[in-house]
């Protein structure tokens, strides 16, 4: 269960700070014009800094022994923690503001991450960084800069993810149907799911229908040299989209993906209604990070390779950011624990691989070596596969990124159930799309 909410502590109004905030779903608005500089010191004595994320009972038990150690090797420095499911977090976040309890510390995605930097909500650290007091030198260049909006460091890697394809290998060895791997094209793939469904006279089908995760349109439109975004606009064009939206159509058709009512389950991404784990396909998208969570939920033998296409399309992304706030009366104690979180091989070995692989490469390696646990020995390995194939990072996606995958799921629910043609969906899309992006 959630820990209780950290009270609010005197010596900072946080309902000044934060009052255009009240209400709102993602923490919009911006800050009364205050720096960490200008708010009051805390008292002398101890410290307590508010930590909040989201996750399950296994991060909240790496997490906050983690920050146990952080106090043992910094007595005057002690947390009160709050997290819970994703469900609802950044609803709760934004309730936290209105209760003037904003934490110090907490943790968000890559959804949200340039509007609360562009709102002036999350902690700039890029003196931080400059000085080398939250080192992340030991981070991939790229998933480093992937923490950056407008050339300053916001926020920073929690853990390393990619966007992968979970199969189940037991029922490839039944069907005697062969692995997917890594680099195979994207034609190759569906044509894959399509035996597959073919082997088990349709029981099972090959794939789930990925028409609508803007992850796999990602990395598909990377492949040939596009974009999601450029800057605050679509940085692909209408034919671009419709290409997409006809492959899968295709796919359907060739029987290679699940009937609508179980694709529109698995566009929740909820990890129980994941079709590679409730036997009905015999593979899903998903983060690479995801892989013990969803072996648990399943007897079968999971395996996992990178999704289709070219590995240079990927990158290294951040299964999820730590971030400070822009309020908190103490900035340097907050970028000390995120460089503590990050680069403590100690710290590292209690977080283990829950949110990903470690941020930094060297205490990576601290962690993994030697592991016995055969889903994480899988991950380690799609990891050193992809390592010297991966690209570029792009920068973190626009303000506006949440309402545009909203309305890709919508468009692509509503070409499968044949509500409207692919035509029509892209040109609603498109539109509707760049309005949320000008906002």
């Amino acid at each position: 269960m959630p820990a209780p909410q950290p009270a609010s502590r005197p010596g900072l109004d946080r309902r000044r700070l934060l009052g255009g905030l009240a209400g709102l779903p993602l923490l919009g608005g911006g800050l009364a014009g205050c720096t960490p500089e200008e708010q009051t010191r805390a008292d002398d004595g101890p410290i307590e800094l508010s930590v909040f994320w989201w996750g399950g009972n296994q991060r909240a038990e790496a997490t906050e022994r983690a920050l146990r150690l952080y106090s043992q090797q910094n007595p005057g420095v002690r947390f009160r923690v709050t997290w819970q499911g994703l469900t609802g977090y950044y609803d709760r976040l934004a309730t936290q503001a209105t209760g003037g309890n904003v934490p110090d510390l907490f943790q968000v995605d890559d959804t949200v991450l340039t509007e609360y930097a562009q709102r002036e909500i999350v902690l700039d650290l890029s003196r931080y960084v400059a000085d080398d007091r939250l080192d992340l030198r030991g981070l991939p260049e790229n998933l480093a800069r992937y923490g950056r909006v407008d050339e300053r460091t916001v926020a920073v890697a929690a853990a390393q993810t990619t966007a992968a394809l979970v199969y189940n290998r037991d029922l490839l060895r039944r069907l005697r149907v062969p692995e997917p791997h890594t680099g195979m094209p994207w034609k190759d793939y569906t044509r894959w799911a399509a035996q597959v469904s073919h082997a088990s006279d349709s029981q099972v089908v090959g794939t789930t229908d990925p028409s609508g995760d803007y992850r796999a349109l990602w990395l598909w439109l990377r492949g040939q040299g596009g974009e999601l975004y450029r800057g605050r606009q679509l940085g692909f064009s209408s034919a671009e989209l419709l290409d997409w939206f006809e492959f899968w159509q295709v796919a359907r058709y060739d029987r290679a993906t699940p009937d609508v009512p179980l694709v529109e389950l698995a566009d929740t991404g909820e990890p129980d209604r994941e079709p590679v784990v409730t036997g009905h396909t015999a593979a899903s998208f998903a983060w690479s990070h995801q892989l013990p969570e969803l072996q648990r939920r399943t007897k079968e033998e999971l395996g996992m390779v990178a999704l289709p296409g070219t590995p240079a399309a990927q990158w290294p992304r951040a299964s999820m950011y730590w971030a400070g706030f822009r309020g908190t009366r103490q900035p340097e104690v907050v970028a000390d624990v995120i460089n503590f979180l990050t680069n403590n091989v100690a710290a590292g070995r209690l977080l283990g691989t829950e949110r990903g692989l470690n941020p930094s490469v060297s205490v990576r390696r601290f962690v993994t070596d030697g592991t016995t646990d055969r889903t994480v020995k899988r991950l380690v390995a799609l990891d050193a596969d992809l390592a010297d194939l991966m690209g570029p990072a792009p920068a973190p996606p626009p303000k506006g990124h949440a309402r545009v995958r909203t309305l890709l799921v919508a468009a692509a629910e509503s070409i499968r159930a044949k509500q409207s043609g692919a035509r029509a969906a892209t040109s609603r899309f498109m539109a509707q799309a760049n309005a949320a992006l000008a906002e």
